[in-house]
């Protein structure tokens, strides 16, 4: 068993010289951060090696690169221009970072996008064994899971975005948001830098795909998906002990020579427009104006990597932030000082390491980020616990480095505040916060990032194959078809709703179909089989429906009983008086629920949601609960949350208690029992241990196993039929 990492890029750079192509490690975050799984010979990374290599060199390529555990997907400049620089960066990158108005929605990016997934998909079905691991990373390869999932239907399959992910309201406006999304779902464990991208996923996936969640899980066909927040990390040690080299050590003398009294303000990022950076200086121009007695006393160094300039939005960035920084030196220099030292290129790592050690201030303040790892970095190579760290709280790394001096990066006067009070701060204080950030900084290193994603998902694996031993089809079916064929007094309790048709927007529409009534004569024709139908509905209703079928009936969870031939009884001792009151208070919540409804049986009241919007159901189910849940016990009724539905039902009236009555003084050698709802637990509950108790629905439940959906209800139950008649043939 391999780990098969899938990123847009390798994590080499490829050059040519001479005509030979030449490999250098990436320096990037992900290229660090995974190099020791990849190097450590049980995996393999799979992605684009960064140029455009001729057809006949291809295999050249592959043979060199295969030495190094890599596996390239080689792809033609307009896939570049239209699946990277087309649909990644100007559809998705600006939307997942809520900057929609940059968004282009072009066609033919989309389909280029859809057709490079396909691709990276082949690659990697070409090195694939049938249990490997396979951890797929970030936003250039949303679709891929999904593909995978297509091909490889057992695969592990983990995917990381390392970048934010929206709220709904913004990710909707994607014209491809649902192919998006059902690419995604295609994981076993979908990972996010911060828990408020879990809770944008999910909300996200719950409104616009047919999946529901419970927590952090989401429920789709036959499988559950986790979605989990993994703070990304750095490699402390490195940073930490980078400053101790001769090397950076020269750097950070040439750098604090002459600037001994100078508080240096330090400010690294990708030309982005995410980054926040006009605002920065912006900031620092408001300082100038409103503090003139730091004139001379702070510089600014800002480093601009370089980054997709010839995009025009990223063009017209780097020439306002020209100007902005010409305009500011010009009005503020002096012959021997200069407020801003702005770069625009990259620097070897040694470089970066000096002047990590030596800022005095840190200014990190992205618009929006998915985590930012320049603020660890400065703080893995604060080894003197000294210096202080300005963070905005639109990027990740906030919710870890709460002692970080947190702003909003759209507010100037927030930042400028933030800037004065750091150059103020007492060493004790900056001693305070820095130890507890490295502490941080220090333990949740990237090493931890990838051994806790690896190990949830196989954790998360687990459960699935777990579930699937539950799962009552074939094997578990064979089991019980077995056990049918060989008894003579057999007992099928059958739930309705849910488990022999399915929910339906009108509860009136979901009466028994030609098949059911079919499967249910084919059931009572065998003298062998008593069965019950055990609803929550209206004793009326099931009469309407079931009364001319041999079937015994218990209606609205176990009020009403009725035998074959017999007629209806109603539970002793139950009284309706409590409904008007509880009736009255739920009128409340139906006005201010467009959608729900109120349906009253004898002994139960029922408030139904189904058609009620996404999420305000829910919200108000939970309002119901939680204001009459102590009303309801006193007057002793049980309050039940169903399936977008609330009950309202006498303590004494309840499915198992119903089962149990009707099992009294009887004894037969095959009991099965089939539900959906919370009500059926109690069923599942009061049971025989040698009962087949099956829930529908992968939720947990009391049931020894369980089934997707009504369909496949019907098909253990039609086995069960077609069984006995080859039995007795």
């Amino acid at each position: 068993m391999k780990t098969v990492i899938i990123s847009n890029r390798l994590p080499v750079k490829i050059t040519e010289e001479n005509g030979e192509y030449t490999f250098i490690p990436s320096e990037g975050g992900l290229a660090t951060g995974l190099a020791d799984v990849y190097q450590s010979g049980n995996c393999i990374w799979i992605g684009w090696p960064g140029i455009d290599v001729p057809e006949e060199r291809q295999d050249a390529v592959k043979e060199k690169l295969a030495h190094l555990n890599l596996y390239p997907v080689f792809l033609t400049q307009t896939e570049i221009n239209l699946y990277y620089e087309g649909f990644s960066n100007e559809v998705l990158w600006p939307v997942f970072h809520y900057l929609v108005t940059y968004a282009h929605y072009e066609q033919n990016y989309w389909d280029c996008y859809q057709s490079v997934n396909e691709k990276f998909a082949k690659a990697a079905i070409q090195v694939l064994n049938r249990r490997d691991r396979i951890w797929v990373q970030d936003y250039q390869l949303l679709l891929l899971p999904g593909i995978l999932r297509a091909k490889l239907p057992n695969a592990t399959i983990g995917f990381f975005q390392h970048i934010p992910f929206p709220s709904y309201e913004i990710f909707r406006l994607i014209p491809w948001r649902e192919e998006l999304l059902n690419g995604l779902i295609g994981s076993d464990l979908i990972g996010f830098h911060t828990y408020d991208d879990v809770r944008h996923f999910i909300s996200t996936a719950t409104r616009l795909l047919p999946v529901n969640s419970s927590s952090n899980v989401l429920n789709s066909n036959e499988r559950q998906i986790v979605i989990e927040a993994f703070p990304m990390g750095i490699d402390f040690t490195k940073f930490s002990e980078l400053t101790a080299t001769e090397e950076v050590k020269k750097e950070i003398e040439y750098f604090r020579t002459g600037k001994e009294d100078m508080k240096v303000i330090l400010s690294i990022d990708r030309l982005d427009y995410s980054k926040g950076i006009l605002e920065r200086l912006k900031a620092l121009e408001l300082l100038l104006q409103h503090h003139p007695e730091y004139i001379g006393k702070i510089e600014l160094f800002m480093i601009v990597v370089p980054s997709r300039d010839t995009v025009p939005q990223y063009s017209e960035l780097r020439d306002q932030i020209d100007q902005f920084v010409g305009n500011l030196n010009a009005r503020y220099r002096s012959i021997n000082w200069i407020p801003v030292n702005y770069f625009y290129r990259s620097f070897p790592i040694e470089v970066l390491s000096a002047l990590y050690a030596t800022a005095d201030v840190c200014l990190v303040t992205p618009m929006r980020d998915g985590m930012n790892l320049v603020s660890k970095e400065y703080i893995a190579s604060r080894n003197n616990n000294d210096g202080v760290l300005i963070l905005s709280e639109m990027a990740g790394a906030s919710k870890e480095l709460t002692d970080a001096v947190i702003v909003n990066p759209n507010n100037l006067g927030d930042i400028m505040e933030a800037i004065v009070m750091a150059l103020k701060m007492p060493l004790e204080e900056q001693q305070q916060r820095m130890k507890s950030m490295r502490t941080i900084v220090e333990k949740f290193n990237v090493k931890h990032w990838v051994n806790n994603f690896i190990l949830r998902l196989n954790e998360v694996k687990d459960s699935q194959k777990s579930l699937l031993t539950k799962h009552a089809v074939n094997a578990v079916n064979e089991v019980i078809a077995n056990k049918y064929a060989k008894t003579s007094d057999r007992v099928l309790f059958l739930d309705y709703d849910g488990t022999l048709v399915d929910f339906t927007g009108n509860i009136d529409d979901a009466s028994p179909d030609a098949e059911l009534y079919d499967l249910i004569e084919n059931l009572t024709i065998d003298n062998a089989n008593k069965v019950i139908i055990i609803s929550g509905r209206r004793h009326e209703t099931l009469e309407n429906w079931f009364g001319n079928l041999k079937v015994d009936l218990i209606a609205e969870h176990g009020a009403w009983q009725k035998s074959y031939g017999d007629k209806w009884n109603s539970l002793p001792l139950l009284t309706d008086q409590w409904k008007q009151e509880i009736k009255t208070l739920l009128e409340t919540y139906t006005d201010r629920t467009p959608g729900s409804f109120i349906e009253e049986k004898s002994y139960s009241l029922v408030w139904h949601y189904r058609k009620a919007e996404e999420g305000l159901g829910d919200l108000r189910a939970n309002e119901i609960i939680s204001h009459m849940k102590i009303l309801a016990a006193d007057k002793g009724l049980q309050l039940m949350p169903g399936n977008k539905v609330i009950e309202f039902k006498n303590m004494e009236v309840n499915k198992g208690k119903a089962a149990l009555n009707w099992l009294y003084d009887k004894h037969p050698d095959f009991i099965l029992a089939l539900g959906d709802d919370h009500t059926d637990e109690d069923i599942f509950r009061a049971l025989p241990d040698d009962a087949f108790t099956i829930k529908v629905g992968n939720n947990i439940s009391e049931a020894k196993y369980y089934l997707n959906d009504f369909r496949e209800v019907r098909k253990l139950l039609w086995s069960l039929v077609k069984d006995e008649f080859v039995e007795r043939g």
